[in-house]
């Protein structure tokens, strides 16, 4: 077992207890919730008189469910506006705070909570959302848990979960032009395969992400779930503690120095003992697209679907489907695929560094005729800022959409949704079927770059042919 990892310390920093049936009693320092995976859990613990143990450590925002466009209530939608209502309901009998639209904070979950600050290194975090490991870039160990789950912190504070082990992933080199964190993530994703970090934890390290900022960290980490892993994590340094420093729940004063000091502590020792360790080489990674209905089916831009022989055998039933639904063959180039819906947006990709890459392409360009191209900033904060630095404008004249913060069409629980059998270049995080509103639609994921590309040029495109 691993040793010395800042998973292992802060492992046991937060090890309540052994319970009978051998799992951790693990307390979570902060938690998250929102509209979508909270309102049942609430109920559960009024059906067993229980309160909220410390509503202090849980904070609120609404992403889900919120449109984009219209955001006047009572929402058009009845079931949205029943659970937004839920949601402010259950936060003031349980004083818990709530960033609600129009608070100047509101936005998606895992992109409010760095950017409050109130995710530091060294702390357990825990939402009912599967890519919680994003928080996992400040050096915290960031779960995704189920409903059942979620009410147990709010009763208790803790979880009961089995230890991962820890696999070391060493990212080292420059990455070239045109390949972006999301890119990184795919090609790891790709080579290990989706369930590839199944009972693991994954520690990002090496110097390529020594040189990644803050967002392009939460990008990577967002998506070790989609690897398999249940979290994933970078160790902080001076990068995580320049973003941090001055944001509105982070640590003042003396208290900060303290704090850089704790933090310097837990980071993985420099004879720490993993249980595995892969190590890929930044200059071998292309820009990334995925062609099939996992974010493990990717392949370079420039690359073929792959044939079938090409795939390991436990690979190929499911490549099988993917070539099905998706329309397309073995061999096949996946650049200039025609492209429907362009969505720039999401937790994993819609961050204000994502959209300042995003609008270089789309300055002075515009989106293809038939395309409809839209772009969701990731919170109230992201869509302010975006639009003191006019990329809204350069966005807007280019014949993109500027919408209101919200999770959009990641996973269509709103108004934003493929119809039919479009086809969608994507930020977002999950290619599944049926993920973005239609039963039949399709999603091609890239990075924001790469989706301005293709918006631009009508089809699946190298992005940097317009660098």
């Amino acid at each position: 077992m691993s040793k010395g990892t800042l998973f292992d310390k802060v492992w046991d920093l937060h090890t309540v207890g052994t319970l009978p049936s051998g799992l951790t009693q693990l307390f979570i320092g902060l938690h998250l919730i929102h509209e979508v995976t909270s309102p049942q859990a609430f109920a559960m613990l009024r059906e067993r008189g229980l309160k909220v143990l410390f509503p202090e450590r849980t904070v609120a925002t609404v992403d889900h469910i919120v449109p984009t466009e219209n955001q006047a209530r009572p929402f058009a939608d009845n079931l949205a506006e029943e659970m937004i209502q839920a949601l402010e309901n259950n936060c003031q009998e349980n004083n818990i705070t709530f960033y609600n639209i129009g608070s100047g904070s509101q936005g998606i979950v895992h992109v409010i909570a760095p950017e409050l600050g109130l995710t530091q290194p060294g702390m357990t975090i825990a939402c009912g959302d599967s890519h919680t490991s994003s928080h996992g870039a400040f050096g915290a160990i960031a779960f995704g848990i189920g409903t059942s789950q979620v009410r147990d912190v709010l009763a208790s504070q803790t979880l009961a979960l089995s230890k991962l082990k820890v696999r070391k992933i060493e990212v080292n080199g420059n990455l070239n032009p045109g390949v972006y964190a999301k890119d990184v993530i795919l090609h790891i994703i790709r080579t290990l395969g989706v369930k590839g970090g199944v009972g693991y934890g994954y520690e990002f390290a090496g110097t390529t992400f020594e040189q990644m900022n803050m967002e392009e960290r939460m990008t990577v980490c967002n998506m070790a779930i989609e690897g398999g892993a249940r979290c994933g994590y970078v160790n902080p340094d001076r990068v995580t503690y320049d973003y941090l420093k001055g944001r509105d729940f982070a640590p003042k004063d003396a208290d900060w120095d303290k704090a850089v000091a704790w933090w310097e502590s837990i980071k993985s020792d420099a004879d720490a003992q993993y249980d595995d360790v892969v190590v890929f080489d930044a200059a071998e990674i292309p820009p990334t697209v995925t062609w099939g209905i996992t974010p493990g089916q990717g392949i370079g831009v420039n690359q073929s679907v792959p044939q079938p022989e090409e795939l390991l055998e436990e690979d190929r039933f499911i490549a099988e489907e993917a070539y099905r639904y998706m329309d397309l063959y073995p061999g096949q180039p996946i650049k200039g695929t025609k492209i429907d819906v362009c969505f720039i947006g999401s937790c994993t990709n819609g961050r204000i560094s994502d959209l300042r890459e995003a609008a270089k392409i789309a300055k002075g360009r515009h989106v293809a005729e038939g395309i409809k191209a839209f772009v969701v900033p990731g919170s109230e904060r992201v869509k302010e800022e975006a639009e003191a630095e006019g990329l809204d404008k350069i966005f807007q004249e280019a014949g993109f959409e500027w919408r209101e913060p919200g999770c959009s069409m990641c996973l269509a629980m709103n108004p934003d949704k493929l119809q039919g059998r479009q086809i969608s270049a994507s930020s977002s995080n999950r290619n599944f079927k049926g993920r973005q509103g239609s039963s039949s639609g399709r999603t091609l994921l890239m990075s924001p770059a790469m989706v301005a590309t293709a918006a631009i040029k009508g089809e699946v495109s190298d992005v940097r042919e317009l660098l």
